[in-house]
């Protein structure tokens, strides 16, 4: 008798074979960046700034929190380098680096709520 094997799912993100591992560095790195992404209130930062760049006080009025919280927390993603601001006349328009950072908070996102 033959065994009968279940079929195992595509995964996209499994390679056939096995992956070679980074070095420290970048593990270390991947780390750092992901520890700055780690907090609630970044999260729904880098969601706002993924539709467009946004002042401190548009992000203050759509997420409902303080300014110096908002500033505290964009620090932290701006030294992570996760976003970037641009001073435009008195205000900083912040924006993120690339969009592979909001495909991280996106998918972490949809998996919270699949559940």
């Amino acid at each position: 008798m033959v065994p009968m094997t279940a079929a195992v799912p595509h995964n996209p993100y499994r390679s056939p074979a096995p992956a070679p591992v980074p070095s420290r560095a970048v593990l270390e790195d991947a780390g750092e960046l992901l520890r700055a992404l780690a907090a609630p209130v970044r999260i729904a930062i880098v969601l706002q700034l993924r539709e467009s760049p946004r002042c401190v006080h548009e992000l203050v009025d759509a997420l409902g929190v303080t300014q110096p919280l908002v500033s505290q927390h964009l620090r932290i993603l701006k030294a992570a380098g996760v976003v970037h601001g641009e001073r435009s006349g008195r205000e900083v328009l912040y924006e993120l680096v690339d969009d592979h950072l909001a495909h991280i908070v996106v998918d972490a996102v949809a998996h919270a709520e699949e559940g």
